[in-house]
C-alpha cells in the first residue's frame, strides 16, 4: 500500500495570521485541502493519513468531507517538533495495521502544487532503491553567515540540492531511523532527509522537484502560491 502522510502539526506562527496557515483559504479551499487532493486523485495511493494540530482535527475531517477527499483514513496528534510530529504519524500508521513494507509518502500539508509526477517518481524510486527524496539542485551562489548579516565564506553550489516533499521510505525503514535517532539523542532534526542523514550510512536517492512546489511559510509565500494557481501556460513555450 502507499500512504501519504501529510505533516499538518504546525501552528504557523511565522505566517502572524489569526488561523494556521495550512487552513487559510486559497482559491475557494483550504490550503491543506489543496495539497490532500494532489494525492486523493493519484491513481497509486490508496490512503491518506494526517498529523493535524491539536484541537484542529474536527476541522480537518469537516473539510475532507465537504471536498471529498474520501482517501483520508487516519487523523493523527501533532507533536512539538516536525520531527515528533512524523514520529506520531508512522508510529500511528503502524498502530493502525499498516505493514513495514508500505510505503509512506511523508509530505508537508503546506506545498499544495504538489504535481503528479513528483508523486509517481517517488513511488517508483523508493521502490526501486528503498528512499526517495524530492529535490532541486541549487542555482543560487550560496553564502555562510554566523550571524545573519556578514559572510566572508562562500559555499560551491555544485553538489548543494535544496530538499522538497514528499520524502518517501518504507514504513519499516522510517520507523527503525527514528528509533535509532532516540539511542543517539537525535530529537529535533527538521525533516526526514537530515535525520537520516545525521545517523549515516544510508543511501538516498534524489527525485526531480519542482520550483512550482513552493512552501508556504511566510505572507510572501502566499501571494505567490495565488499567482501560481492563476498563470497560464504561454502556448509558444517549448
Amino acid at each position: 500500500m502507499n500512504i501519504a502522510l501529510i505533516i499538518a502539526g504546525g501552528s504557523g506562527n511565522r505566517m502572524g495570521q489569526d488561523i494556521p496557515k495550512q487552513f487559510i483559504h486559497v482559491e475557494g479551499c483550504p490550503i491543506i485541502i489543496h495539497t490532500m487532493q494532489a494525492f486523493q486523485k493519484h491513481p497509486d495511493i490508496q490512503a491518506i493519513a494526517v498529523v493535524c494540530l491539536k484541537g484542529w482535527e474536527t476541522v480537518l475531517q469537516s473539510y475532507a468531507n465537504q471536498f471529498l477527499i474520501d482517501k483520508l483514513k487516519w487523523i493523527f496528534p501533532g507533536g512539538g517538533t516536525g520531527q515528533e510530529s512524523i514520529h506520531n504519524g508512522i508510529y500511528g500508521l503502524r498502530e493502525a495495521g499498516c505493514q513495514d513494507s508500505d510505503l509512506v509518502l511523508i509530505h508537508d500539508a503546506v506545498r499544495p502544487l504538489l504535481s503528479q509526477e513528483i508523486i509517481s517518481s517517488n513511488i517508483a524510486t523508493c521502490q526501486a532503491y528503498g528512499y526517495a527524496i524530492t529535490g532541486i539542485q541549487c542555482r543560487e551562489a550560496i553564502l555562510e553567515s554566523e550571524d545573519g548579516f556578514s559572510s566572508n565564506t562562500s559555499i560551491p553550489r555544485d553538489k548543494l540540492v535544496r530538499t522538497q516533499t514528499p520524502q518517501t521510505f518504507r514504513l519499516g525503514n522510517i520507523i527503525a531511523a527514528h528509533e535509532e535517532a532516540k539511542t543517539k539523542g537525535i530529537n529535533n532534526s527538521v525533516a526526514s532527509c537530515t535525520l537520516i542523514a545525521e545517523l549515516g550510512g544510508r543511501d538516498m536517492h534524489i527525485v526531480p522537484g519542482s520550483e512550482k512546489n513552493i512552501k508556504v511559510t511566510t505572507v510572501e509565500d502566499l501571494e505567490i502560491l495565488k499567482a501560481l494557481m492563476n498563470i497560464k501556460a504561454e502556448s509558444w513555450l517549448k
